[in-house]
C-alpha cells in the first residue's frame, strides 16, 4: 500500500517489496488508493511482470489518497475484515507520517484481537519530517527538484539584480528549504524551526537585499528560499519587503520590486533520483524481510541522524545502513520533532544563526 502524498521512489519500493516477497513463495496483493481504496476492497494480485518497469516512475503506481474516516474505530474494524477475506496476513505500508499512524492503528492489539495481521512501515514523504531515519523516500528528488528551479531563476535574478523569494513545499518542516538553499547558494532562508516573528523575517531580507547593492562591480541579486511551513503569505511578505526596501533605499518602488516563485506541487514530481530508487528498494528489502521473520509494527529506516536506545530500533542484517524502528516509537518521536523538541528539531532551529555570516559574505 502507498497512502498520503505521493513521494518519487515509492515505486522502486513497491517493485522491490513485491519481487522480494515473490521470490520467497509469498502472493502479493496491491492495494489501490491507500486505506480508502483498502475500504473499498480495491486489491490487485501482483505479478512480476506488473512491477519491473515501474522503478523509473514518479509518482505510485498503486495511486494514493487520503482517509480521515480511518480515524474510527469501526472503519478500522471493516479495513481488518477486507484483508482478512482477501487472505493478507503480513501488510507494508509506505508513507508519511498519517500512513504509518494509520499501520499503528490498524494493528492495535485491542482492536485486533486474535487475528494474524503483522505490518511494517516505510517511510515516504518529501518533508523528511519522520524521526528516526535519516532520509526518506522522496526527499532527494524533491531537493534536487528545487535546486535545479533555483540555478534557473538566479539566472534571470542576476540578469536583472533582482531580489526573489522562492516557496517550496515541507508543510511544517524546513528540511527542503534549508539543505535546498545551501545547495542551490541562495542568499537566505525562511524556515518554521527558527521560530522568528514577521518583523524579523522582513528585516533579515531587507538587510541582505541592502547589503549586496552596496557592492559595486558585483551581483546585486538576492535569492531567499522560504518554506511553506513559514505561515505568513508570500504576497504579504513581499509588500512589505518591497516598502521596506523602497523606504530604505529611497528609489522607486519599481526598482526594487521584488519577485514571487511559488514551486508547489512541482517539488513532488518527476523521475525519482538514482538515491530515491536504491532508498526505496533497500527499505523495502528490509521491511518484508522482517515481516517473514515473524516481526511487526515496525519501521525500516535508513541510517538514523540520532542515537537510538536498543529497545526502539537496532541496525539489520539486511542492510548495514538500515534499521528496524518500532514504529510506535519513531511516531511519538516524530510528534516530538514536529513540535521542535529534542537535539535533532533543536539543531536545526539554530543551524542558520550560526550561518548567518556566511549568507552575508
Amino acid at each position: 500500500m502507498t497512502s498520503g502524498g505521493d513521494a518519487p521512489g515509492m515505486n522502486a519500493a513497491v517493485r522491490a517489496a513485491a519481487l522480494v516477497a515473490m521470490a520467497n513463495g509469498i502472493e502479493v496483493v496491491g492495494i489501490r488508493r491507500g486505506y480508502k481504496g483498502l475500504l473499498e476492497n480495491d486489491l490487485v494480485t501482483l505479478a512480476p511482470g506488473d512491477v519491473l518497469a515501474v522503478l523509473r516512475e514518479g509518482g505510485t503506481m498503486l495511486g494514493s489518497a487520503r482517509c480521515k474516516a480511518f480515524h474510527q474505530r469501526d472503519v478500522r474494524d471493516r479495513a481488518r475484515a477486507v484483508l482478512h477475506q482477501a487472505g493478507v496476513d503480513q501488510l507494508v505500508v509506505i508513507g508519511g507520517n498519517g500512513s504509518l499512524t494509520g499501520a499503528v492503528r490498524l494493528t492495535d492489539a485491542d482492536e485486533l484481537g486474535e487475528g494474524a495481521l503483522r505490518v511494517a512501515g516505510i517511510p515516504a514523504s518529501i518533508d523528511n519530517d519522520i524521526a528516526y531515519t535519516g532520509l526518506s523516500i522522496g526527499v532527494d528528488t524533491a531537493m534536487n527538484t528545487i535546486v535545479e528551479a533555483l540555478d534557473k531563476i538566479a539566472d534571470t535574478a542576476t540578469a536583472h539584480d533582482r531580489t526573489f523569494i522562492v516557496e517550496v513545499m515541507g508543510r511544517d518542516c524546513g528540511y527542503l528549504s534549508m539543505t535546498a538553499a545551501v545547495a542551490g547558494g541562495a542568499d537566505g532562508v525562511l524556515y518554521p524551526e527558527a521560530g522568528k516573528d514577521v518583523h524579523s523575517i522582513v528585516d533579515r531580507i531587507v538587510d541582505t537585499v541592502l547589503a549586496k547593492r552596496s557592492r559595486p562591480g558585483r551581483s546585486r541579486r538576492a535569492i531567499f528560499v522560504k518554506a511553506e511551513g513559514v505561515h505568513l503569505p508570500i504576497d504579504q511578505l513581499k509588500r512589505e519587503v518591497d516598502a521596506r526596501l523602497a523606504a530604505a533605499s529611497g528609489e522607486e518602488l519599481t526598482e526594487t520590486e521584488t519577485r514571487v516563485t511559488v514551486l508547489g506541487h512541482v517539488v513532488r514530481g518527476g523521475r525519482p533520483s538514482a538515491f530515491d530508487r536504491l532508498l526505496g528498494s533497500r527499505l523495502a528489502n528490509v521491511a518484508v524481510r522482517a515481516l517473514m521473520a515473524g516481526r511487526t509494527r515496525v519501521m525500516a529506516a535508513w541510517m538514523p541522524p540520532v542515537d537510538i536506545d536498543p529497545a526502539i530500533g537496532t541496525r539489520t542484517e539486511a542492510d548495514p545502513y538500515c534499521w528496524l524502528v518500532e514504529l510506535p516509537a519513531a511516531l511519538a518521536e516524530t510528534d516530538r520533532l514536529i513540535a521542535g523538541q529534542g537535539g535533532l528539531a533543536q539543531w536545526r532551529a539554530h543551524v542558520f544563526d550560526d550561518l548567518e555570516a556566511v549568507f552575508l559574505l
